[in-house]
């Protein structure tokens, strides 16, 4: 079961979706319009289908446990997908800002940076309490690592396709 999951994520990761090679010509405007885009589509691609068909696959649920685990999944999915949502207006305004960064700019980004990963943290937390109600802690832990798992390889793609703050 662990080398399926790992040969569906590596699948995800050389699915085409994700990272933008750019070109050492291209301006820090456009690096930074090309990097918002290609977040914006990573978060609007099929990687949500290729995430629910990868939980499928490793979480070999019985007909009950689907039953019972996917309403909760569609619920954390859209609590999820709302903080995308906040993400990628952070990392617009992180790309607006880029050229003309200062403390203050850097300390209010930042800031909201780590709250939204606070927020990221306790509904998955509020995922993991619910998983484990109706159906068990086992079977919700499995599903915590395999979500975790599918978040690092989005947020690695995300996050290497952003330019690092200039000093």
């Amino acid at each position: 079961m662990v080398r399926r999951m790992m040969v569906m994520i590596v699948l995800l990761l050389v699915s085409g979706v994700g990272v933008q090679v750019q070109s050492p010509q291209a301006t820090t405007q456009e690096a930074q319009t090309l990097n918002l885009h290609a977040y914006a589509e990573l978060l609007r691609s099929d990687v949500r289908t290729q995430k629910v068909a990868i939980i499928t696959e490793v979480m070999g649920f019985t007909e009950a446990e689907d039953a019972a685990f996917w309403p909760v999944y569609r619920e954390y999915d859209l609590e999820m997908a709302k903080l995308g949502d906040e993400r990628v207006s952070l990392i617009e305004e992180y790309a607006n800002a880029f050229d003309k960064m200062n403390d203050a700019i850097a300390d209010k980004l930042a800031t909201r940076a780590l709250d939204l990963e606070a927020r990221r943290q306790a509904v998955k937390a509020k995922c993991y309490e619910r998983v484990k109600k109706v159906l068990s802690p086992q079977t919700a832990l499995r599903f915590l690592q395999v979500e975790h798992q599918l978040q690092l390889v989005i947020d690695l793609q995300i996050s290497a396709s952003l330019p690092i703050a200039a000093k």
